[in-house]
């Protein structure tokens, strides 16, 4: 909790469409780099640099950040979900980049390390925002299914379908609309 007579700082910036192209482009160069790199590898790694990362006591907003790659990685693993084919590889090429520790800013340099890698979670995750909330629903009803009231509810089988359809028309929608919209309203990117 913050003690109210601590200052703080809010700090905020606008990434124009040239700054974006150049996270873009070391999310593509993170891709390349890391093509030969099996799934569990690329998990692995993201749950290593996790792992670090927390263990570092980095600033509140790396935690809070760090905190929705967790999703990503659940989503690959759990054998409800049963993404796969272009889906599976969206969610692993968003990923690759939280793999290597010698990212933009490596990750060992004190007080600095993971803020390249706060920006391009909150890239990936504004990119990945069907994907997210279309899991989010589907581990929801996995829980409601597990009341007593539950026999009236759709089999998780249904769901998972529909949640997977809807997650395919809202990217679509995004991507004819060719913006993704960052939750500030104020950033857009492409994904």
């Amino acid at each position: 909790m913050t003690n109210p007579s601590t200052p703080t700082l809010k700090v905020e910036f606008e990434l124009s469409e040239s700054d974006l192209a150049f996270f873009r482009d070391r999310l593509d160069k993170a891709r390349e780099d890391r093509a030969d790199l099996d799934e569990s590898r690329i998990t692995a790694g993201v749950a290593d640099m996790i792992s670090k990362a927390l263990a570092s006591n980095p600033p509140e907003f790396v935690k809070s950040r760090l905190g929705q790659l967790g999703p990503l990685i659940g989503m690959l693993d759990d054998a409800d979900w049963k993404l796969e084919g272009d889906d599976r590889e969206r969610v692993l090429n968003a990923l690759a980049y939280f793999s290597d520790p010698e990212d933009l800013i490596p990750d060992a340099t004190p007080g600095i390390g993971y803020i390249d890698d706060a920006i391009m979670i909150e890239l990936v995750a504004g990119g990945l925002a069907p994907e997210l909330e279309a899991y989010a629903d589907f581990v929801a009803h996995r829980e409601d299914l597990k009341a007593p009231e539950a026999t009236e509810m759709p089999p998780l089988e249904d769901v998972r379908k529909v949640m997977q359809n809807r997650m395919r028309r809202r990217r679509g929608r995004a991507k004819a609309g060719g913006v993704w919209g960052h939750s500030t309203g104020s950033v857009h990117h492409y994904f």
